[in-house]
Parts: C-alpha cells; sequence; structure tokens
C-alpha cells in the first residue's frame, strides 16, 4: 500500500514546493512588496497580505506588478496578477465571505475525489499515477495560496503581439502542472488494457 501511494506523494510535494518557490519569486523579483526585507522577513512578506507599514491586509493594494519581465518581447512576459477567482477570473466578483469558503470546500472535495481515483488505478497506469499526482500538487498549491491569502498569485502572462482576444489568462506552475496531468490522463484514457486471463484444466485460455 505504501508503494502505490509513493508516487503521489513526492511527486505532489514536489509540485507543491517548485510552485511555491516560483510565486516567491514572482513577489520578489515582479513587485515592491518585499524590498528592504532580508532572511526570514522576506518569506513572512510573502506569506503575509500585510506591506511593511503593517498596514491592514487590502487585496491587491500593495503587491502591484512593478516590474514586469519581457522574456520574449510580444510573447512571454512574467507579471505579477492576484487572482481571487477560478480560471479566467470565475467567481472573482463573488463577497469574500462567500468566495472563500466556497473555494476551500471545492478545492477540499477535488482533493478527496482525486485521492479516490488514485486507489481505483490499476498497477500498470503508471502515466494515470504520474497525472493524479501532478493535478494534486497543482491543487494543493492554488490550495495554500486562497488558504494563506483569499487569491491565487499568477505570473506567467502568454500572448500574441498583444492583439485583443489573443492573450492567455495570466496563470503559474500549479496550473501548469494541472494542464499535463489532465494531458497524460486523456493519453492514459486511450491505452488498452489488459484483461486478466484464466486457464481451464484441459488448458483453454478464457
Amino acid at each position: 500500500m505504501a508503494n502505490r501511494f509513493r508516487v503521489l506523494l513526492l511527486v505532489s510535494l514536489a509540485t507543491l514546493a517548485v510552485d511555491q518557490v516560483t510565486k516567491y519569486l514572482a513577489v520578489s523579483r515582479l513587485t515592491e512588496a518585499l524590498d528592504g526585507r532580508s532572511g526570514l522577513a522576506r518569506v513572512e512578506g510573502f506569506l503575509s497580505e500585510r506591506n511593511l507599514d503593517n498596514d491592514p491586509p487590502v487585496e491587491g493594494a500593495w503587491r502591484r506588478s512593478t516590474r514586469p519581465y519581457r522574456f520574449i518581447e510580444d510573447y512571454w512576459h512574467f507579471r505579477y496578477v492576484e487572482n481571487p477567482g477560478a480560471a479566467w477570473g470565475l467567481f472573482s466578483t463573488l463577497p469574500e465571505n462567500v468566495r472563500r469558503p466556497f473555494f476551500h470546500l471545492v478545492s477540499v472535495v477535488a482533493l478527496g475525489f482525486i485521492f479516490f481515483m488514485y486507489r481505483q488505478l490499476e498497477p500498470g497506469q503508471r502515466a494515470a499515477r504520474w497525472a493524479l499526482a501532478l493535478v494534486t500538487g497543482g491543487a494543493l498549491g492554488n490550495f495554500v495560496d486562497r488558504l494563506v491569502r483569499g487569491y491565487v498569485i499568477d505570473f506567467i502572462d502568454w500572448h500574441w503581439r498583444n492583439q485583443p482576444g489573443m492573450r492567455w489568462p495570466t496563470f503559474n506552475v500549479a496550473d501548469v502542472a494541472i494542464c499535463v496531468g489532465v494531458g497524460l490522463l486523456l493519453l492514459d484514457s486511450f491505452q488498452p488494457r489488459r484483461t486478466v486471463e484464466s486457464v481451464t484444466p484441459g488448458g483453454q485460455v478464457v
């Protein structure tokens, strides 16, 4: 049983770690929120919703994308964004006292469903194990954001020459892991499954 869940544990925790480290770098490099801090104070600032003056937290009020980075001009930028909703900003306009519990509940239910699916996998479904582990890590990454701050940190901005309607919603490493995991699940669904064969006393396979 422990070996069955080793991939889930290791891959999901590694994905969660990479996601949170890249979000820390996004806050550190693309905003001024951590300027003037050092050591553990920078980590505290990353985990906190408060600014350097310890003012009450105001969503989006002090972590602004003040230093966007053009990785590939006209196509790929790094830009800090706070997304209080789901993909494409869905449900972002809900009141905070409704939005936070709603997303917490959805995240817990989704993680429980993934765990259930993982237990149902056959021994030969290796791609599906990696897929569900990646989806779990991505879901945990965004869940931690919502749990700590009430919004998800996005910073990868893909677009086509700033043309209207040619900009993909800003995303993060957790979203990438979820998309890759879903893609692997789709590939696994097309793989033929071996049927269990039995042999009769006469030597015939049934």
